[in-house]
Order: C-alpha cells, then structure tokens, then sequence
C-alpha cells in the first residue's frame, strides 16, 4: 500500500508540475472599458488584444502562450485596487495599464506589493513614477512635461488672451492644469479664471456664462474629452467664439461626436502620433482591415506588450523582479512607438509633446 500510495504521490507531483510548466503566461490590461471614458478603455483593450495576438501567433514567449486579462477600473481608485488585487491573485504577472492616473497610483501599490510589473500606456501625472516603486513604469509622457509645452504655446499665440483654466479634480486633470498654470506664470502669463468643474455633469451654462462676463478668450482644461466637449458646444450655445485647449485626454473621435463643428479649432497635446511613424505602416493596416482606427493609446498599450515581451526574453525568464531589472538596464527596446528605454524612475525615454488641432471631425498636427 505505501509502494502504491508513493507511486501515486510522485504521478500526482509529476503532473502538477508538468502542468505548470506547460501553463500560460498571464498579463492584464486594465482600464475604464465601462462609463463615459470607455472610449480609450476600448483603445487599451484593442492594442493590447492585437499585442498579444501577435506575440501568440509567433509563438509566444519564452515558449509558452499568453493569456490576456481584461479589466475594467472605471477610472475609480477603489474599483483600481480591487482590480490589482484580482489579478495578483489570478498570477499575472504584467499590467499594462491603468488609464487614468488616478487609478494607476493607488493599483500601483498593490503592484509593488505583489511584485508585477506594471507599465502605463496613458497615466501622465508625475506621481505615478515619482512615488512608485522600482516596477512601475509608463510609455507615456508625463504631466510635467505636458503642461510645460500647453504654457509655452500659449504664452507665445495668446500673450494678450484673457484665459481660464479649468479642472476636474481628479488627479489628471487637475495635475495637468496646475502644471500647466504654474509654467505660464514661470513664462510670466497668469490665467484669468482658474475653477474646479464636477466630472460627468451635463450642464455647465453657469460656468459658461461667468467665463463669457469675463471674456474670456482662451479655455484651457485639465480633463476628459466628455466635459470638454460638452463646454465647447455650451460656449458656442451662448454665442462664445472662446477656444478650448486640452491635453491628451481629447484624443479620441469620441471629442468630436459630442461636439460636431463646435469642435472645430480645438486645440490639444498629445505625444507624436505613432500612426505616422513608417515602420508602424504594416501594424496600422494591420489594425485597419480589422475595423480599428489605431489612434490615441491603441499603440502605446501595443508598445508596452512590446517592451515587456523584450525584457523578459533578454531576462530568459517572466518573473517580474528580473524584467524589472532588464527595463532598467538602459536597454533599447523596439516598439511601434519607436526605440525606447526608460530612466531611473521608469519613464519613458520619447520625444516629449506636440499640438494637434481638431477640424472637420479630425485632429493633426498644427502646421
């Protein structure tokens, strides 16, 4: 009987660890795939969908296959959090996400503790890796620079503007328009209004009409394309010819849906765009033909698969404390985005910010 019971045992411990020898590697993106900002959790979803495709359909990494996690955080710190620890406990051991900054700092604890890489497509506000432990990572710019180029363009077409900054609390929007405000006034602009807005409401014709007593020409927003698209068409409901300027949260066609032609004129920043880059063509196309138009964070959740999938082949292995160290090797890693490393504090090593105008339903660099 023990002759039995050993054999049994050792067939038992055989299979268990063939099994997880054989066992898919699993990653996670996560993002606002629900709400009024589902738009770029789409985006996130389907770059990171063809990343993963991609990787599988040339044989996987490091020999094995990769099971795709899809998360959604509503842009909600505690929905976040419940989501890196849902994926910590399913053994991912690569986030490429969050979205919103908001919830990518507070998940990012979670990621530290538990030891999975995490490496942002889209958070910008400079907490997320000035704060975050040695795992955590973006392929985007960050608010700081954001607001630096926001303020020098600005300053430099609108010296004479009357301008207001607006807000929406959150921890993109209101860093990307304290940093911007706080470079104007280093360029020696201050703004004329600076007001805090309540994300999701629908109707800001109080606000509206404030700025048009106050002539206000220029409307700079530190938030999402849903509040400023509704702030547009409100402006112009009330005869205001007043510019909006926004960051990257504009880059989605979704902006234009909510405004039509109020929208035209629309001015934001917005890293260069990596559908221009010629050795993305094949990918674009590629995105194309399947019925996904590649903008906005589609490529930088694509790229960050990629940076991910490189380290841990240089690394030969997907435990997340060697990839970490493989990322911060000052290795080169190539991506749709371009050639990229990352610093000491795990940003991105890429040409920082451009502006981009919106006209006729779409958005291009401002000649």
């Amino acid at each position: 009987m023990k002759t039995l019971l050993a054999t049994l045992s050792a067939l038992a411990v055989f299979a268990f660890l063939s099994d997880h020898a054989s066992a898919d590697i699993s990653i996670a993106t996560a993002g606002p795939m629900t709400g009024q900002y589902a738009s770029f959790g789409k985006q996130m979803k389907d770059g990171a969908e063809m990343a993963v495709k991609d990787i599988n359909a040339a044989g996987g990494i490091l020999g094995k296959k990769i099971k795709l996690y899809i998360e959604d955080d509503a842009c909600d710190p505690k929905q976040a959090v419940a989501v890196a620890n849902k994926v910590a406990g399913a053994g991912v051991v690569f986030m490429a996400g969050h979205f919103c900054s908001g919830s990518s700092i507070p998940a990012s604890k979670v990621y530290e503790e538990e030891g999975i890489v995490q490496i942002s497509p889209a958070s910008t506000n400079p907490k997320l890796t000035d704060e975050g432990g040695p795992n955590i990572f973006r392929v985007c710019g960050r608010d700081d620079q954001q607001g630096a180029t926001a303020a020098a363009y600005i300053v430099k077409h609108f010296k004479d503007s009357k301008i207001a900054i607006l807000h929406d609390k959150t921890a993109y929007g209101k860093g990307l328009a304290d940093q911007t405000k706080m470079a104007m006034e280093k360029l020696g602009k201050k703004a004329d209004m600076y007001e805090a807005i309540t994300a999701g409401e629908k109707d800001y014709t109080a606000l509206v009409t404030r700025m048009k007593a106050a002539k206000i020409d220029i409307v700079y927003l530190g938030g999402y394309h849903t509040e400023g698209g509704l702030i547009v068409r409100q402006m112009r409901d009330q005869g205001m010819k007043t510019r909006l300027i926004g960051g990257d949260a504009l880059v989605t066609a979704e902006f234009w849906s909510i405004t039509g032609d109020a929208g035209e004129g629309t001015l934001m920043t917005f890293s260069p765009d990596p559908r221009k880059n010629p050795s993305a063509a094949p990918l674009v196309r590629r995105f194309r033909d399947a019925g996904i138009e590649p903008e906005g964070y589609v490529l930088y959740t694509y790229a960050a698969i990629q940076a991910w999938k490189q380290a841990a082949e240089k690394a030969g292995t997907v435990a997340p404390s060697k990839v970490t160290e493989v990322l911060h090797s000052g290795m080169k890693f190539k991506t749709v985005l371009a050639d990229l490393s990352f610093d000491k504090k795990g940003d991105v090593t890429l040409p920082g910010y451009v502006f981009y105008i919106w006209s006729k339903g779409k958005y291009d660099y401002v000649k």
